[in-house]
């Protein structure tokens, strides 16, 4: 496996927009198919998620489905870049929140960012991780008793600004290419449309979960529990509500959002970042 360190991307942007002020280091790196110039600023500036607030600009919006209230993040590829961070520049350690990636980041160009998945103890994932083109974990397909582990599990990727959610055995025998950006996590909450294997309709657990999937017109809907809900409302909420056909369960109680536009900062460890940035950004 490689170094951790290699994940160290700290704010992401678009090569023509944001120019960082004088004095603070720029660090370039590679987001889905764009490189982009990426702005550190020192741990006491003002937290991105209280600057600049426009709600209208939001890209996420409150649901309710099955009197349990979501909020729901759309990334389009036509308007978005998906990319994954851990750690900061430089570093082993990674980001641990999405408050500490914040505080990396220039706001400005970030729509939403989210969890990405699942993660050990110590913030490692647990199982396939892409950035930038470089893979920093495995893909696993071993068995557990976690979450992770309920099978089937799958892997969020894309490149290019084309977008998938794919079981683990099925991305593992027909993905050839490594994609630009990819997280492992489980279980597979829909499977061509139908209830993973794992997932009952409506189970005892209840948690704050949160998931993705991508639909047919090639759209990554992002779906964060507000309160308490099953495997099986999530789902259902995926392909009833989205017509989504494959979607993914990212991680419960630890799940967060940071969304600049509202000043919405969630507080849950995290391990693996998903960051969705903003193409016309300026």
């Amino acid at each position: 496996m490689r170094r951790f360190a290699f994940l160290s991307l700290t704010a992401l942007a678009l090569a023509s927009c944001n120019e960082p002020k004088a004095g603070q280091p720029v660090v370039t790196v590679d987001l889905d198919d764009k490189t982009a110039p990426l702005t550190e600023t020192p741990d006491d500036t003002a937290t991105p998620a209280t600057a600049g607030l426009n709600p209208e600009a939001s890209v996420c919006a409150p649901v309710s489905f099955e009197t349990v209230e979501l909020t729901h993040c759309v990334a389009d590829p036509a308007k978005h870049a998906i990319g994954v961070v851990y750690s900061p520049a430089g570093g082993e350690t990674p980001y641990g929140t999405l408050g500490a990636f914040a505080r990396t980041a220039d706001a400005t160009i970030i729509a939403f960012a989210m969890n990405g998945g699942a993660f050990s103890d110590d913030l490692k994932p647990r199982g396939y991780l892409v950035a930038s083109g470089d893979r920093l974990a495995e893909l696993d397909r071993g068995s557990g008793d976690s979450n992770f582990h309920m099978k089937p599990n799958g892997v969020f990727f894309g490149s290019n600004g084309r977008w998938q959610v794919l079981a683990t055995n099925r991305f593992f025998s027909t993905v050839r290419e490594r994609p630009r950006f990819g997280t492992q996590s489980g279980p597979m909450l829909l499977v061509d449309g139908e209830l993973g294997a794992a997932i009952s309709e409506n189970g005892n657990s209840r948690a704050i979960r949160n998931a993705v999937g991508v639909a047919e017109d090639g759209k990554a809907h992002f779906v964060i529990a507000n309160a308490p809900l099953s495997f099986g409302q999530l789902a259902r909420f995926f392909r009833d509500e989205l017509s989504v056909k494959n979607a993914l369960f990212l991680d419960s109680n630890s799940s967060s959002l940071w969304d600049p536009a509202t000043g919405r900062m969630d507080t849950g460890r995290t391990g693996p970042i998903l960051v969705i940035t903003k193409k016309d950004a300026s």
